[in-house]
């Protein structure tokens, strides 16, 4: 794997997070994420939109003139999304029921426009599939995050019905924490903003530290046991 790959893995999952360093898609973000199930489902379904989108783009970018690329990229990410919105309608109806309205909403995803016109439209097919499973994958992570916390904190359950959102072969994911119940404001809008703002604060934490981290003197010197001498000692005297 070359190192730009692994940045776009990086990328995607973390450093340029879509929720958490983006801080784009913040609606099906906080409107779905109810349950981790529900967020679990969106995000798939955006993953699968962002990597064919991606590889579409990346294929026509040198046919298609400046002044009409983004109507031509919206086409076809509107033709995607009218494609997952049917399977879902077929065969996990009963996600698509829940899903609703923000399934046809992945259209306007700020995400996967952003990544068609800044990546994709500038890069070859391989980079392009790769940069949209990782956004996609990093999407999924975050509401399925968010989605586990509130429903955790307001139901006590883990994944609740994903055999019957997801399909029989999830049903390992169902768990019943604690049987009364939670807080009903975490499964209420102010809840996502809430957790979402918790989250937020938490990678800062992380990503500063990793840096500090990372700046703390990466050329000292060893000494022979393999610890770092201390230099607020005083010299030995002769």
């Amino acid at each position: 794997m070359s190192a730009s790959i692994k940045t776009l893995v990086k990328d995607g999952l973390w450093s340029n997070n879509v929720v958490f360093a983006q801080m784009i898609a913040l609606c099906p973000a906080s409107a779905v994420t109810t349950s981790g199930t529900n967020g679990l489902g969106m995000g798939l379904a955006t993953t699968a939109v962002l990597v064919v989108s991606n590889i579409l783009v990346a294929l026509v970018r040198h046919f298609v003139s400046e002044q009409v690329r983004i109507p031509v990229f919206v086409v076809l990410i509107a033709t995607l999304v009218t494609v997952v919105d049917m399977l879902l309608n077929a065969w996990l109806h009963e996600l698509y029921k829940v899903l609703g309205l923000f399934i046809a909403l992945i259209v306007v995803n700020c995400a996967i426009l952003g990544r068609a016109e800044a990546f994709a439209s500038k890069n070859g097919v391989w980079a392009s599939a790769v940069d949209g499973l990782a956004m996609g994958l990093g999407f999924t992570f975050a509401l399925t995050l968010i989605g586990l916390i509130r429903e955790f904190l307001g139901s006590g359950t883990l994944f609740a019905q994903a055999p019957q959102l997801l399909g029989a072969s999830f049903a390992f994911l169902e768990t019943q924490v604690h049987p009364h119940g939670g807080a009903l404001l975490m499964i209420l809008p102010p809840g996502a903003f809430a957790v979402l703002g918790f989250l937020l604060a938490g990678k800062r934490l992380i990503d500063r530290r990793l840096e500090a981290k990372g700046r703390a003197r990466p050329n000292a010197p060893v000494t022979p046991n393999g610890d770092f001498p201390d230099s607020t000692l005083p010299a030995p005297s002769p």
